[in-house]
């Protein structure tokens, strides 16, 4: 993950990169063993911390193993407000999301174990209310309507079913493409945002 370290003090790059190692231990250990079989002393000791450490960072086993999916997902809201704000409301969206994805060391064997384990899909369930709402206040500020109109909270419900779609097609199929899926959805979709962006501009 990058964090924006050079930001950073000493103390604060320690307590990231001991996040980081327990999120990467709490990978590997749930994928070799199954996520139901790793306990929180497992993952401090490959990191060489103590239990009461990882409690510092994690209230879970199924927290520290989604917390890297998670932080990329949380993250696309604030990719969407930093698009130029020359392109089209779709544009900057859909750049966002191929953006994200394609940045990401996107695991198929992790994706495939939170769909499929109901701990860690309930865990991750969180992380979509938090993605999407943060993405319709996104959507909103960008064409300057309140973060309260229904449209915007539609469309990100849509970019992001959109999203899961493509996902499980991929899981199910090992020569698709992931990232052409996804471009290939936001076509669909960029209509419907092109159509609300054009009424809030008339509007204004």
């Amino acid at each position: 993950m990058e964090h924006g370290d050079e930001c950073l003090g000493l103390r604060e790059r320690k307590k990231l990169a001991t996040r980081d190692a327990l999120c990467r231990a709490a990978v590997r250990l749930a994928l070799a063993d199954g996520p139901e079989n790793v306990r929180v002393a497992d993952i401090a000791a490959e990191v060489g911390v103590s239990p009461r450490t990882y409690n510092n960072y994690f209230s879970s086993v199924a927290e520290a193993i989604c917390a890297e999916p998670a932080a990329r997902a949380m993250a696309l809201g604030d990719m969407v407000r930093d698009r130029p704000h020359s392109e089209s409301l779709a544009d900057a969206v859909g750049a966002a999301m191929t953006i994200m994805h394609h940045s990401s060391t996107y695991n198929k064997e992790l994706v495939r174990m939170i769909i499929t384990t109901p701990m860690l899909r309930g865990e991750f369930f969180k992380t979509f209310v938090a993605r999407d709402n943060s993405l319709a206040e996104a959507i909103a500020e960008r064409v300057d309507r309140p973060s309260t109109d229904l449209y915007p909270h539609v469309l990100a419900a849509t970019y992001s079913s959109a999203a899961r779609v493509c996902t499980h097609r991929w899981l199910q199929d090992d020569n698709a493409h992931f990232l052409a899926m996804l471009r290939e959805a936001m076509d669909m979709i960029a209509p419907m945002t092109a159509a609300y962006e054009r009424r809030t501009r008339r509007a204004a």
